[in-house]
């Protein structure tokens, strides 16, 4: 018997029922294509979600603030600052504020801040006080542009070679010798201001004086027997101090209130760790004379 090929061919309509779906395509192309959909369905559950991930690291962390009273001139100024932030940093800040110069500004929190110390690390506290002692730029430039009598007679004093111990002037508070109760001198050494006054020292009339800093208030205080006088640190144009001979452990200082030499404020016996503190405290970096 002839077998007669049949006109249609291989069509799909010749092919297995069981191939087809009902709206006619092949089975075997939609196994692929689930294949492929179940593939991509495993693919999107197990990549992570890069843009939720993108988000959470994008999230800066918020230092940690701690807020304070800063204390200048009398005037009180609330600040809230990064507790880990620089003294240094600080001061850049209050320039802005208080218009004293980064350069010229001290800040005693507990004892004086050192710009490379965190404002942690330093001492500030949560509704603690902070104390800027400084002048603003205005002082500065007022105290430049000093009266021509001080330059001169700063420039006589210098060609006058003669030691202060040695003048007849000072000669006749020194002969008395060193003060029973004034404070123990140490030649060589530097030391920070200490909490309390410096006292046992003597004036130009052999009275005893002792000194005050009060930072809070930018005032230095001349304590005598009789009274005491409370002046603002910018008054103080300048600080004079040689050492006493033969007793270099103590100094001679003289406080300048004024143009001439005689507006000077002389102190015997000034221990000689604490000059270089006395000149920071009152004067700071802007010591012109």
């Amino acid at each position: 018997m002839e077998y007669i090929a049949s006109e249609k061919g291989d069509s799909t309509e010749n092919r297995d029922p069981n191939s087809l779906i009902s709206n006619g395509t092949p089975k075997t192309a939609v196994d692929n294509k689930s294949n492929v959909d179940e593939k991509s369905h495993m693919d999107t559950e197990s990549a992570p979600c890069t843009s939720e991930s993108t988000e959470e690291s994008e999230v800066c962390e918020i230092p940690e603030q701690v807020e304070f009273t800063v204390v200048f001139n009398k005037m009180k100024h609330e600040i809230t600052f990064a507790y880990d932030a620089s003294v240094l940093e600080l001061k850049a800040h209050l320039e802005r504020i208080c218009g004293v110069p980064q350069s010229a500004q001290k800040l005693i929190i507990k004892g004086m801040a050192r710009d490379d110390m965190t404002l942690r690390t330093a001492g500030v506290v949560k509704g603690g006080k902070v104390m800027l002692v400084g002048s603003k730029m205005d002082d500065i430039l007022a105290v430049k542009s000093a009266p021509k009598e001080i330059l001169e007679e700063k420039a006589s004093s210098q060609s006058n070679k003669e030691p202060l111990c040695m003048q007849k002037i000072h000669r006749k508070v020194l002969d008395k010798g060193i003060p029973p109760d004034v404070m123990p001198g140490i030649k060589g050494v530097k030391e920070p201001l200490p909490p309390i006054p410096l006292s046992g020292m003597l004036n130009k009339h052999g009275g005893k004086v002792r000194l005050t800093f009060k930072p809070e208030q930018d005032q230095l205080w001349l304590g005598t027997k009789e009274r005491t006088e409370k002046l603002a640190m910018t008054s103080i144009k300048s600080i004079t101090s040689e050492p006493i001979k033969d007793h270099e452990e103590y100094h001679i200082m003289g406080l300048q209130l004024g143009p001439t030499e005689a507006s000077r404020y002389w102190v015997y016996w000034v221990p000689a760790q604490y000059i270089e503190a006395i000149k920071d405290a009152v004067l700071g970096v802007w010591q012109f004379f």
